[in-house]
């Protein structure tokens, strides 16, 4: 194997040259009783030079020189056991063929080898042990538990597995396939593009190639899946790997990013199919653990909707920072019974409390804080499809409006220190019954920020589509795929932000504990992606291809629906945070008489489920609504019974 000259080889044998050196003529001094005489020190320099040739050509033959340190295990230490015995025996031929052993002392070849072992195998276990430490010290809650890795396993009937990415995750996934015998998985490389660790070996694995060599690594070592162990990747290098997996029919998969892990450790546990949601190309978040920490640690949190899409991986993050007590509030009897027990099996420290309850009503919530008093509130409790909303507005104004109301007065009246309140991006100019209702829910949450309600900060955090939640594109997408299409798109120009609900719930908590009060927070959402790309793709990654295999049709605008999202009004300026990824809306002042008087006649109108009505109101408190209705109202123009409905 062809070392490859870089400045970490030099300091690796610099430091092996002096052990080597060291043991040698500690040898000398433990046998002597650390007082050499003159006949035997001149020995000690006489063979010296030769011990010195023959160890380190032993350590090159034995691979000790292109092992990672900070990735030192069994294996490694076997080849030094191995290297240092040859050397061993291979010194002692030679002083007696050289010598015949005259005035040379037989103890001391052995003490030497002994201590060879101790040092250069004591250095690079010290090396693995200092990176350990620094993962530790630096966060890092999936840091290693053992220090070294068993014997690398043959597995009957394996699949041949590649890994791109030599790094810190590439060598979990292998030691972890290394360690558990049940992982019928055999890794038999590496891919990365760093030139230094080209030839190495992690546990005795080599890095064979770069990554743009994939299909000949692929067809040389019979591969027969690829694993993608590269968190931080952007998304055009993910789709440049996928196509090559694709070009050699290999199966791949990928690890997902930090962000994802709800314990940080990386796992084959983890290791999942590529979705959609590796193409975003959005980087891991760098979150302020201390400020968030400072925020949630020891209090006791309250989430309205913990059972929903948002509300679960809330609940999931908060209890990362250790509150004493988290109180997940949902409608919902099943998926509040799920997040309960997996909350309780993750998080033992932490004090879980399921509630059933519903925010319309207000004894629901009121019941709950008399009880237990919660410190923080985070509100992402309600109805969120467009459609639906369209059809049954007073729900829009029952859940959304009124709920909000009344965790906004309780919040108050028992003086919680934050409330936090999950808001969108449809309530920006909105076109729709769901959209006009979360801007009049932040406009109540706005309202809250008055002299006497001091001892309470409410705030807002907008954002825009979040990947995976439930109803939204991609899950349609795949089951319409699955079902061997057409995958129906409303538009070919209709475009969305995106972003990742661990993403969008670890940004809820650090605007959290940015504010304030009164602020409204936008999150930074990248570049829109066209929903129609987003089917193309998830077509094409099913190994089909679009408008051949499967056809993409387009269905029209839905009501309340429209083709691009904003994330703020032209009157709302924006500014920059402490956070790169965070920004806080200067918007106008609320006419609070006004928006309770409309309030009062938009509830009735609600109680009488007339739709025109609601809509009216909706209009008299947010004159950017437009709906298509009302524009119709204001032309004067006939609209029909289906439409009114």
């Amino acid at each position: 194997m062809k070392i490859r000259l870089s400045k970490n080889f030099f300091i690796i044998f610099s430091l092996d040259i002096l052990l080597l050196i060291l043991s040698h003529y500690c040898a000398y001094l433990v046998r002597f009783e650390f007082e050499i005489p003159g006949s035997h020190f001149e020995k000690f320099t006489a063979v010296l030079p030769y011990a010195l040739m023959i160890k380190l050509a032993l350590f090159y033959y034995f691979d000790l020189y292109i092992g990672m340190w900070r990735y030192s295990s069994l294996n490694d230490l076997f080849n030094v056991i191995k290297a240092s015995t040859v050397a061993f025996v291979l010194l002692i031929l030679f002083v007696l063929w050289r010598y015949h052993f005259e005035g040379f002392s037989r103890s001391v070849f052995l003490i030497d080898y002994f201590f060879t072992l101790i040092f250069i195998a004591g250095l690079r276990i010290s090396t693995r042990l200092l990176f350990e430490l620094k993962y530790r010290q630096s966060g890092r809650k999936g840091a290693v538990k053992k220090i070294f890795s068993v014997l690398k396993k043959e597995v009957r009937d394996a699949h041949r597995v590649l890994i791109v990415g030599a790094g810190d995750c590439g060598e979990k996934i292998l030691r972890e396939i290394n360690d558990n015998a049940s992982i019928r998985y055999k890794v038999v490389g590496f891919l990365d593009d760093d030139p230094v660790k080209k030839g190495r070996k992690i546990h005795g694995t080599p890095v064979v190639d770069k990554i743009d060599r994939l299909s000949k690594a692929v067809e040389s070592l019979s591969v027969s899946e690829v694993i993608i162990a590269m968190p931080s990747a952007g998304a055009s290098r993910i789709r440049t790997i996928l196509g090559k997996c694709k070009d050699c029919s290999v199966n791949f998969k990928t690890v997902p990013g930090m962000g994802e892990l709800i314990n940080g450790r990386v796992t084959v546990n983890a290791i999942r199919n590529v979705e959609f949601r590796d193409l975003l190309g959005r980087k891991s978040v760098k979150l302020d653990q201390k400020k968030i920490g400072a925020f949630l640690k020891g209090k006791t949190v309250f989430v309205s909707g913990a059972g929903g899409s948002i509300g679960r991986w809330l609940c999931r993050q908060v209890c990362r920072f250790s509150p004493s007590k988290l109180i997940l509030f949902e409608i919902a009897e099943s998926p509040l019974f799920e997040i309960d027990l997996e909350l309780k099996e993750h998080f033992k420290d932490v004090e879980i409390i399921p509630q059933l309850g519903n925010i319309q009503h207000l004894e629901d919530p009121e019941t709950v804080f008399r009880e237990f008093h919660p410190e923080i509130v985070f509100h992402a409790a309600a109805y969120k499809h467009v459609p639906m909303l369209e059809s049954h507005p007073w729900k829009a104004v029952e859940n959304n409006i009124t709920g909000t109301e009344n965790l906004v007065e309780i919040a108050g009246r028992y003086g919680c220190e934050k409330f936090v309140f999950v808001s969108t991006d449809k309530a920006v100019n909105p076109t729709s019954v769901m959209g006009a209702s979360k801007r009049i829910c932040e406009m109540i949450v706005q309202n809250q920020n008055r002299p006497e309600n001091v001892a309470t900060r409410f705030m807002t955090v907008r954002f825009g589509n979040v990947i995976g939640s439930v109803g939204s594109v991609v899950p349609v997408f795949k089951e319409q795929i699955k079902n061997g299409g057409p995958v129906t798109v409303t538009h070919p120009d209709m475009a969305r932000y995106f972003m990742l609900i661990p993403e969008a719930c670890q940004l809820i908590l650090q605007a959290g504990a940015m504010g304030e009060g009164g602020e409204i927070f936008i999150l930074e959402m990248g570049e829109p992606v066209k929903i129609d790309d987003m089917a193309r793709d998830l077509i094409r990654f099913s190994g089909f291809t679009p408008d051949v295999d499967i056809k993409v049709e387009y269905t029209g605008l839905r009501p309340g629906e429209k083709l691009f999202e904003e994330l703020h009004t032209e009157s709302e300026s924006v500014i920059p945070t402490s956070h790169s990824k965070i920004m806080v809306l200067k918007s106008s002042e609320v006419d609070i008489a006004g928006l309770k008087g409309n309030l009062s006649v938009l509830k009735q109108a609600a109680r009488q489920k007339d739709r025109q009505q609601i809509r009216s109101c909706l209009h008299e408190i947010l004159p950017e609504y437009r709906s298509v209705l009302w524009r119709k109202i204001q032309r004067n123009k006939e609209i029909t019974n289906e439409e009114l409905k």
